[in-house]
């Protein structure tokens, strides 16, 4: 869909004012006391971070998918040539500011949309190079093969980098609480929350610190449901929990059996389609209870059922995560002398299923 907005005297403005902007964007990047700037980012990074957000207004005018296109594209760029993420962000921003003073030291005639527009290029920009980091970084520590513990510091490391910039950005006031910036703050404490929650569940089933008890199913599922509604809703996606009937106890690990759920549900949000829908129910029966999770992730190749439960098993395009969210139910559920296996609704989804036996 083509935009509604162009900015003919902003694009004039950095055109006529780039040697000026750059000069003064560089004294702010040298002036910084962390992270020390280096050689390459005054010469080269600069005139680079200036042309990037110039290219990115330009392409605003063409289509949203069009400039979120161009800043992964710049992100791609700029890490792979050496750039960390906090140098990333911060010399945007300094780039940012420099156009903005020089604007108002020489009155020029750029209106308040424009500067919006401007604004929110930069957002997307940050946000996007920021998403692009973690992705590579997850992807090589992958290929790398580096031991549990080393991929577990890794990912705690970006997701609390990420959700760090993406506060100090916020805190400028350069961006709105609506825009990219904020969506990656909220995905990244969301991502470090079910990394704590998954390590240490699979810390208690190794080390054999299982605390079982008698538990009412109904009261387990109801507080999943509330962080599960809000992560649905933040992906688009809708979630339907059928009410647990009273008296429908288990014998649990509470956090091991609620963990198991969670990465189910976190399985079903990370491969449903867009605007999809995930169903959770319970199936009580003489002895037993079946716990559903059905999602649309639009069916399994052959033969993959036996590989999912597998650790740092990842399939599909989205490769965040460890690998670990379905082997972890596994333990958790065989933990609790139950089982888990999964059947496939071909060409729709997948429904993951928890068998426990009932007290």
């Amino acid at each position: 869909m083509a935009a509604v907005f162009w900015t003919p005297v902003l694009h004039e403005f950095l055109s006529t004012h780039r040697a000026a902007i750059i000069a003064r964007a560089r004294e702010k990047v040298a002036a910084r006391p962390a992270p020390r700037a280096t050689e390459n980012e005054l010469t080269s990074g600069i005139p680079l971070f200036l042309d990037q957000l110039t290219e990115t207004l330009r392409v605003s005018n063409v289509s949203s998918a069009a400039m979120a296109d161009s800043a992964t594209e710049h992100g791609r760029r700029l890490l792979s040539l050496g750039f960390t993420v906090a140098q990333v962000v911060h010399d945007y921003g300094s780039v940012c500011l420099a156009v903005t003073e020089l604007a108002d030291e020489t009155r020029a005639p750029i209106t308040a949309a424009e500067f919006h527009i401007f604004n929110h290029c930069l957002d997307d920009a940050i946000a996007q190079a920021v998403t692009e980091y973690g992705r590579r970084r997850e992807q090589a520590i992958s290929d790398e093969g580096t031991e549990r513990l080393g991929n577990l510091a890794h990912e705690l490391r970006n997701a609390l980098g990420a959700a760090i910039l993406s506060f100090q950005t916020l805190k400028t006031g350069s961006v709105g609480m609506g825009g990219s910036t904020a969506g990656l703050l909220d995905r990244s404490l969301r991502r470090l929350a079910a990394l704590v929650d998954s390590s240490v569940a699979q810390v208690r089933i190794e080390v054999g610190t299982r605390s079982p008890q008698r538990a009412s199913l109904r009261e387990i599922i109801e507080e999943i449901e509330v962080g599960a509604a809000m992560e649905a809703s933040a992906r688009g996606l809708t979630l339907t929990v059928t009410p647990v009937e009273s008296g429908v106890d288990v014998r649990v690990d509470r956090q091991l059996l609620a963990a198991a759920l969670t990465n189910l549900l976190q399985n079903a949000f990370k491969f449903t389609r867009a605007n999809g829908h995930i169903a959770l129910r319970t199936s009580p029966s003489e002895g037993r209870v079946r716990i559903e999770i059905e999602d649309e992730c639009g069916g399994l190749p052959p033969g993959m059922a036996d590989e999912l439960f597998r650790p740092f098993e990842q399939h599909g395009t989205d490769r965040t995560g460890l690998g670990l969210g379905l082997s972890i139910s596994r333990k958790s559920v065989e933990a609790e002398g139950g089982e888990i296996y999964v059947r496939e609704l071909p060409g729709v989804g997948c429904v993951f299923t928890i068998d426990l036996p009932r007290v």
